[in-house]
């Protein structure tokens, strides 16, 4: 078999061709995916820009040193990075502090664990957790022990109490 030497350059040429063909769109396409990267994970125009333009000037090189400098999350991830954050923040906010010792404390507890403050008071009547503060339980209605009722009388009041009687002594309660 015999091979023309014109043949040969006019494949010579074609192949030329289509590797220039190649190489050009594989120049175009990196700097075009790292312009579209880059716009993910800056903000910056200036900064935008820059890395194109390494890129383009640099071609493999200038990606792999753009690889090696481009930020490591995107801005869609900064962003739910920073929303789940606040929201373990926000969760801690909300656990209430003793006022003894100023450590977290959940809502269920009656003393703190750490430094003993009392936190909470039972319902004498339906033993629900009350606040220290109030005087009526939200529950069921009852006053707290101790506390005034508004509009009863001495006799009401004196009744209310339990008194027993022991030699020698007399006890209220």
């Amino acid at each position: 078999m015999n091979l023309d030497p014109t043949f040969l350059s006019n494949l010579l040429l074609v192949l030329t061709a289509f590797g220039g063909a190649f190489l050009a769109a594989l120049w175009v396409s990196l700097v075009v995916w790292t312009y579209r990267d880059i716009r993910t994970r800056a903000r910056d125009p200036l900064v935008q820009i820059l890395a194109a333009l390494l890129v383009a000037v640099l071609n493999l090189p200038g990606v792999l040193v753009y690889l090696i400098l481009r930020p490591q999350r995107t801005l869609e991830e900064e962003y739910q990075r920073t929303l789940e954050e606040e929201a373990l923040l926000q969760a801690l906010e909300d656990l209430p502090l003793c006022p003894g010792c100023e450590r977290r404390v959940k809502d269920e507890w009656q003393v703190c664990p750490n430094c003993h403050t009392k936190l909470k008071k039972t319902c004498h009547n339906c033993s629900k957790l009350m606040e220290l503060s109030w005087n009526i339980c939200p529950y069921c209605g009852t006053p707290a022990p101790g506390m005034r009722l508004e509009g009863s009388s001495m006799d009401e009041a004196l009744r209310s109490l339990k008194v027993t009687e022991e030699p020698g002594e007399v006890k209220i309660e």
